[in-house]
């Protein structure tokens, strides 16, 4: 089953690269083997910088569930997860996840992360877009 619904995810990024709606990305979204959502990226017909396919099928699955845990759900991804969807899979709590290419087929492919897992690991007020944390007297009455 699960070569199935990956393949699904890799037909959906095919299909986005001929139509041209976004990138050459696709994700499908099970819960007891049937498919909850089933998405591609939409990036840039959406002008959405978040709106990647695994985002969008969280998005989905949630909203179908009428929850925002999909803790026995499982996530098919035609390439492995960026960082961005990578921090909304943890915090969806997905059961687990599948992927077919991996984040250096991506950079062969003209998108390449890796300039954003290596500044997850700056300071912020090293990182190169300017990040300043400053003491705000009642920001803690908020947590």
């Amino acid at each position: 089953m699960h070569a199935q619904f990956l393949q699904q995810a890799i037909d959906l990024a095919i299909k986005n690269v001929h139509t041209g709606n976004g990138g050459p990305f696709g994700a499908v979204i099970c819960q007891d083997n049937k498919v909850i959502a089933a998405c591609s990226n939409i990036v840039t017909c959406s002008n959405d910088p978040t709106a990647h396919a695994e985002i969008t099928a969280i998005r989905t699955a949630c909203k179908h569930l009428n929850n925002f845990q999909l803790t026995d759900c499982t996530l098919y991804s035609s390439c492995e997860p960026c960082p961005m969807c990578l921090g909304a899979i943890y915090w969806a709590r997905l059961e687990q996840v599948y992927f077919a290419c991996n984040h250096l087929d991506a950079a062969q492919a003209g998108f390449d992360d890796s300039f954003i897992y290596n500044e997850i690991a700056v300071a912020p007020e090293k990182r190169t877009i300017n990040m300043q944390h400053l003491e705000i007297r009642n920001v803690h009455e908020i947590t």
